[in-house]
């Protein structure tokens, strides 16, 4: 037998694959289907250790579903779109189109070296005219139900390359290309209307049993709902001028002490003007408005504001308390404005001891008066009202019905309910994405492209200079247009559309990919969806993941699709680390996955990023990890060499038909059929690949034991010694049981290290591959023990180990461990208060 060469293995099956076909599939009624999928690619050039391991776990679980006898579809593409690919055009020169192309091409090469079993039949991308028609068909629907419609919303703005800038393009409050400070307007933009969708997008989160929840915590506080109050404060000596806060606790406003307005609240701009330093005011509004948006949210920030200078009115109390401005208040969230109640909220409660603002105790556990003086943090809990008017004395429950109708009743506030989750603004003033379809007419107003005229091709653009209005808008024959209804000269949408309005349905279009005609084939969706089995990384737990389920719908309501959830189960996966931080280039700690493919063959790899840690955990990338990983397999590679020329070819028995297997024998089958059962339970039920390999090493410990105390005609010898066979196995039953351990082996190593798998497979004289092979079926009489091992603990210690029959009953396992000469030592003269019996893994003894 050939030494191991795992790199001429990748080749050779790789190709066969390929050639064969057998991984491209149609839907067929007459067998299960299992449609697997991993989150969509981002082409950025080389595949790194992160993709490595979210591929490789999608194939191990459709590969062992192959095997399963179910129909996989496990389709692959790319989400070509996006602002890297612009922002490399603005730097190097190079067209978007082409860099993306290249890098295509490059990173599918490197997942075909990896062997994943992708039906490459159905690949696409997002910046095919092809399928970004569908994003324009699907918008224009949206648009004719209401689901799409316009507004004036803020964007980030460089008034020197006087464009506009993502939120990522936007450092340290500057422009990323000439560090200009950036500012902050207001620009006619897109959106969709998810929040038609809030309640059920939150309430179905419970039908979502097999995602984690860690996930579904997360969803369900981006979706946030409250119930709450809408009170109006009115702007002292301005009865006009209203301010409107959002509050889940009415009980506490007459310990509203203070006004907080985020920066984007419209009043701003309006309080400023009354300033008595206008230009002063708004430099410290817009430093707000450009600090991190994920940190203001999370409080990350530190807390930071500045008095407007303006006085509200509590409607409660008619006191006239400060209005200020603070950054870590959202203008889009709720009202864009809080009463800041804070001696019983923990934002407002730092805020004001930061800034010396009042604090007033209003709720106590007691109901009696307290000093705001002692506290250290904020007492948010429910209880008694005091100081607070005619509610003093009320529970907090009560007390918020009582003072949310009077509020109603006085035409000051009223009940309301309030979403964290804002409409999808989907306008970006961008090249490189999918054109809006919509076209301005002087007489007709906003007038969709006629759906015999898409797909609205993205023309080409040869200057990407960063500055100015979206490139789009410098092409006159894409911007000047007939309008559609009355034939009057007209002017296209010159935004894109956001990249996350492509991968949020592909799913779909991957069980349909050249239908030509409709986005998809309702028929072909009914077949192959909901996907099954999910998997990407934790941080796209939020957006992704609520887009993909309100497109759901929003396909469901077009009668385009059965169902609501479009992913049944979902798997987050840990990050591959490397010197305990994330690989980037700039830290000098990537690991290229080409570079270990040449060194130790791509299931080297694959079974390496699989065996280091349960999927959903970080791992820590280490060379001597992947060196274990190759030489696991170059010992399969030899323990086959050694039985091969016995247990190859036909007429040998099932262990089945041997009714008199040795006591070796019968180990080696039990510790197969049980292996089977743990790496089957493993894989399917529980995802824990890493314990699935571990389970198989141990089975290739047991083969390596046996196969080194088994005559083979001459003396013993080690499995691993580079000698001839010396003779005939003398009996059958040992070839019998080898034989069905060594085929069950490699057979659960398909899915992981399948070149190596289907090279030994083929050695063993099987025609056809593992890819037509079933998975093996576990005997539960054979794998269960006829004797097991149980400890004895004697008041929580260890104090010796039985060897007792598997079907022992609980009395007489207790009987013999307290008769046994080791327990014995440690129980006598003492009273025996209680006896544990945990069967099959423990016996506890209580004395005293």
């Amino acid at each position: 037998m050939p030494d191991y060469k795992p790199q001429e293995l990748d080749k050779k099956w790789q190709h066969r694959w390929t050639h064969s076909r057998v991984f491209e599939v149609e839907a067929d009624s007459t067998r299960p289907k299992f449609y697997c999928l991993e989150m969509f690619a981002y082409p950025s050039g080389h595949a790194h250790m992160g993709h490595v391991r979210n591929y490789s776990i999608g194939d191990v679980i459709a590969r062992t579903k192959r095997m399963r006898g179910y129909n996989v579809l496990h389709p692959f593409g790319w989400d070509a779109f996006g602002l890297p690919a612009e922002n490399a055009a603005i730097k190097n020169g190079i067209h978007p189109e082409e860099s993306t192309r290249a890098n295509i091409a490059h990173m599918k090469g490197q997942l075909q070296r990896l062997g994943v079993s992708y039906a490459w039949e159905r690949e696409l991308a997002t910046c095919d005219a092809e399928y970004y028609k569908w994003n324009q068909w699907l918008f224009i629907r949206m648009f004719e139900r209401g689901l799409a419609y316009r507004r004036r919303s803020s964007v980030n703005w460089c008034p020197s390359c006087k464009t506009v800038l993502a939120n990522e393009q936007v450092v340290d409050g500057g422009c990323w290309r000439c560090g200009t400070p950036v500012e902050t307007r207001d620009l006619e933009q897109w959106f969709f209307r998810i929040t038609a969708y809030a309640d059920e997008l939150l309430n179905e989160t419970a039908e979502l049993t097999e995602w984690p929840e860690q996930v579904l915590t997360m969803q369900r506080n981006w979706i946030g709902r409250s119930e709450g109050a809408r009170v109006s404060f009115a702007v002292d000596g301005d009865s006009n001028t209203r301010i409107e806060v959002f509050t889940t606790r009415i009980d506490t406003i007459f310990g509203a002490t203070f006004v907080l307005l985020g920066p984007e609240h419209p009043l701003v701009s309006q309080f400023a003007e009354r300033s008595s330093d206008p230009g002063a005011f708004r430099k410290k509004v817009q430093a707000f408005r450009t600090q991190d948006r994920a940190a203001r949210i999370s409080g990350e920030i530190e807390k930071d504001g500045f008095d407007t200078g303006v006085r509200a009115v509590n409607p409660f109390t008619n006191e006239a308390v400060p209005v200020w401005v603070a950054n870590f208040v959202l203008g889009d969230y709720g009202t864009g404005a809080v009463m800041a109640v804070p001696a019983h909220d923990q934002r407002d409660f730092e805020f004001a001891r930061k800034f010396s603002l009042p604090i007033r105790v209003v709720v106590t556990a007691d109901g009696k008066s307290h000093s705001s003086d002692t506290l250290t943090e904020a007492a948010d809990a429910y209880g008694v009202l005091v100081d607070s008017g005619e509610f003093s004395g009320l529970a907090s429950e009560d007390a918020q019905q009582k003072m949310t109708a009077l509020a109603r009743q006085r035409g000051i506030g009223e009940a309301t309910v309030q979403y964290r989750l804002k409409d999808w603004g989907i306008s970006r003033q961008r090249y490189w994405g999918t054109p809006i379809p919509m076209i301005y007419c002087e007489k007709d107003g906003i007038v969709p492209v006629p759906d015999d005229q898409l797909p609205v091709v993205l023309p080409k653009v040869t200057e990407f200079s960063g500055r100015g209005d979206s490139p789009l808008a410098h092409v006159p024959g894409f911007v000047n247009v007939k309008c559609p209804k009355c034939g009057e000269p007209a002017r296209r949408e010159t935004d894109t559309m956001d990249t996350f309005v492509d991968s949020s349905w592909y799913f779909y279009r991957f069980a349909d990919p050249r239908n030509e005609g409709k986005p998809v084939d309702p028929s072909k969706v009914k077949y192959w969806l909901p996907v099954d089995f999910y998997v990407g990384g934790i941080e796209h737990a939020i957006l992704h993941l609520i887009y993909s389920r309100f497109f759901a719908r929003v396909f469901r309501d077009l009668g385009l699709v059965d169902h609501s959830e479009p992913f049944t189960h979902l798997l987050t996966q840990g990050m591959v680390l490397k010197d305990g931080a994330v690989m980037s280039k700039s830290k000098g700690n990537v690991v290229d996955p080409d570079a270990m493919m040449q060194k130790y063959g791509a299931d080297a790899l694959r079974l390496y990023v699989m065996f280091v840690a349960p999927p959903e955990k970080e791992i820590e990338w280490t060379d001597a990890g992947i060196e274990g990983s190759f030489r696991f397999l170059a010992r399969v590679w030899r323990l086959v060499d050694h039985w091969n020329e016995t247990i190859a070819g036909e007429g040998i028995d099932s262990p089945d038909a041997c009714d008199s297997l040795n006591a070796a024998e019968k180990a080696l089958r039990r510790k197969t059929h049980d292996t089977i059962r743990r790496v089957t339970a493993d894989i399917e039920q529980r995802q824990q690949l890493n314990t699935a390999v571990s389970a198989m090493m141990e089975l290739v410990n047991e083969l390596y034991a046996f196969s080194e105390k088994t005559v083979t005609g001459g003396p013993a010898r080690r499995v691993d010694e580079d000698v001839e066979h010396a003779g005939e196995v003398e009996r059958k039953e040992t070839i019998c049981v080898v034989r069905e351990a060594i085929e069950a082996l490699l057979r659960m190593l398909a899915p992981f290290a399948p070149h190596t798998a289907e090279e030994l497979w083929e050695m063993l004289g099987y025609d056809s591959g593992l890819t037509t092979a079933s998975w093996p079926e576990f005997n539960a009489d054979v794998a269960r023990a006829d004797e097991i091992v149980i400890p004895v603990q004697v008041n929580g210690k260890v104090r010796g180990r039985l060897t007792v029959a598997a079907d022992i009953a609980d009395d007489e396992l207790q009987r013999i461990a307290l008769a046994d000469p080791g327990i014995q030592a440690h129980i006598a003269g003492k009273a025996v208060k209680k006896v544990v019996v945990a069967k099959g893994r423990l016996v506890s003894v209580v004395v005293g």
